[in-house]
């Protein structure tokens, strides 16, 4: 996840309210309760030593939101987008928002994809807490939709922002039906027809090329007429095979689009983003144990601080609920002034360091030095407790390649009289490649070390100063 529209949370100081509110039940109840909501929030904020002025920021920004959801202008914050899209960070209210304000000022103010666990949640600390975001917020890919017929395409950008037009590319509309004859003057106008059906193939995958291009999407679902689907997927570039998706549901005539059709490109767009997990945490797995001196993934707190420090860091893993996602570090006001002991952040020349959680010090050097941050999710329990959780439906080799079947990750359940061992395997396999680093944070490194554990030489570097 491209967490870059975030650097304006760390190019001031704090402390920072750090709020998250299910907007979806507020949106529908009266204005007396999104009130209530407004001042328990504010109540919680100062109870924790938020200051007046910025209790009344988060305030104003929550009631403006009430008065009129689209309204983004109220409150003069910043929205998170991406640089290079414009794309906005979030769902537009779709589950919810996030609010970030310091010194009386609210500086961003992302929407949310995902409602939150809980109605409001509210915090205050030196640091913005933006570890919830990376479950809340869109992390999905951009997917770009093709419904096909024999004339041309119709093309669609879907992100879990919703969806827009991106118009069409149309083909020879004659002649492009066989007739039912098979008399011998007759194969002359069938050849014409295929080359026909052909050329227009050609014309939507050379448009949908340039789609690609032009929008950046990640993904691609073909949808509608069976045969240019597969004639359209084969004349595509073969860098993009292992992107595309196809769908038999949906099409490009009106009133064909369907429910299944939302279906598989929701689960395809999933199991995009688990496939690359995956990837990620392969090479994590392999980069984590020393091989011939040579070490490119680290765990645990000290190391990672460690890494941190010399801007080492290339893909942070972090998975919010994991142990060491609260634990204690002391950081200053640069990313890379962060250490596990006070004393040792004042040697790397902050007068007043501060305590702050293992996750938002570590999310905070990822931003700024422009690291990948990767959400780790929770390990499915294979006794029985993940039930509904689909099995590796990537298809091709195992390693997330290859085409996506959505009708082999539906209504799956574990232990099911229709599941047999082969999907049990594939179950467990899916399971172990999404394990994440020890304690819920790891790193992938710019750069190896080439001498022992990186922890364990931060511990004793910490001891001889002490």
């Amino acid at each position: 996840m491209n967490l870059a529209p975030l650097s304006p949370l760390y190019e001031r100081p704090g402390p920072w309210a750090s709020v998250y509110v299910d907007t979806s039940a507020a949106d529908q109840a009266p204005t007396g309760r999104s009130e209530l909501l407004g001042r328990q929030i504010c109540a919680d904020l100062a109870a924790q030593g938020a200051d007046e002025a910025t209790c009344k920021a988060v305030r104003d920004a929550l009631d403006a939101y009430a008065l009129d959801p689209r309204d983004r202008g109220g409150t003069g914050a910043q929205d998170a987008r991406d640089e290079s899209t414009g794309e906005r960070l979030g769902a537009y209210g779709h589950g919810g928002r996030a609010i970030f304000a310091t010194h009386g000022e609210v500086v961003l103010e992302p929407d949310l994809a995902t409602t939150p666990p809980t109605e409001t949640a509210a915090s205050w600390g030196p640091l913005p807490h933006v570890a919830p975001l990376l479950e809340l917020a869109a992390a999905e890919p951009r997917c770009l939709v093709v419904y096909v017929d024999r004339i041309g395409a119709d093309f669609e950008l879907r992100t879990t922002t919703g969806r827009s037009s991106l118009g069409s590319a149309d083909g020879e509309d004659w002649p492009v039906h066989r007739t039912a004859t098979s008399e011998w003057d007759e194969r002359h106008f069938q050849l014409s027809v295929e080359n026909t059906w052909e050329q227009n193939a050609k014309n939507v995958a050379d448009a949908l090329t340039s789609k690609l291009a032009e929008t950046g999407a990640g993904l691609v679902v073909l949808a509608g007429d069976d045969r240019e689907r597969r004639t359209v997927r084969v004349l595509l570039p073969r860098q993009l095979k292992a992107t595309v998706v196809e769908s038999p549901h949906g099409g490009r005539a009106r009133g064909a689009d369907s429910r299944l059709l939302d279906e598989d490109i929701a689960e395809a767009m999933h199991a995009y983003t688990q496939d690359r997990t995956a990837d990620d945490l392969d090479r994590f797995r392999a980069g984590n144990s020393l091989t011939n001196g040579r070490l490119d993934a680290v765990e645990g707190v000290p190391a990672l601080v460690e890494a941190a420090r010399e801007h080492r860091i290339d893909t942070l893993f972090v998975q919010p609920d994991g142990s060491d996602a609260n634990r204690e570090v002391w950081a200053g006001t640069d990313p890379d002034q962060i250490s596990m002991r006070r004393t040792d952040t004042r040697y790397l020349g902050e007068p007043e360091p501060f305590s702050a959680r293992a996750d938002d010090a570590l999310i905070r050097s990822a931003v700024m030095t422009g690291a990948d941050v990767v959400l780790v999710e929770p390990a499915p329990d294979l006794r029985g407790d993940d039930i509904g959780v689909p099995p590796d439906a990537a298809g091709g080799n195992g390693n997330g390649a290859g085409e996506f079947r959505p009708e082999s990750a539906r209504a799956y359940a574990p232990g099911a009289p229709d599941a047999d061992d082969d999907e049990v395997r594939a179950e467990q396999e899916r399971a172990r490649r999404l394990r994440g680093p020890t304690g819920g944070l790891g790193a992938l490194l710019r750069w190896p070390y080439t001498t022992g554990h990186p922890g364990e030489e931060a511990l004793a570097s910490a001891e001889e100063r002490s």
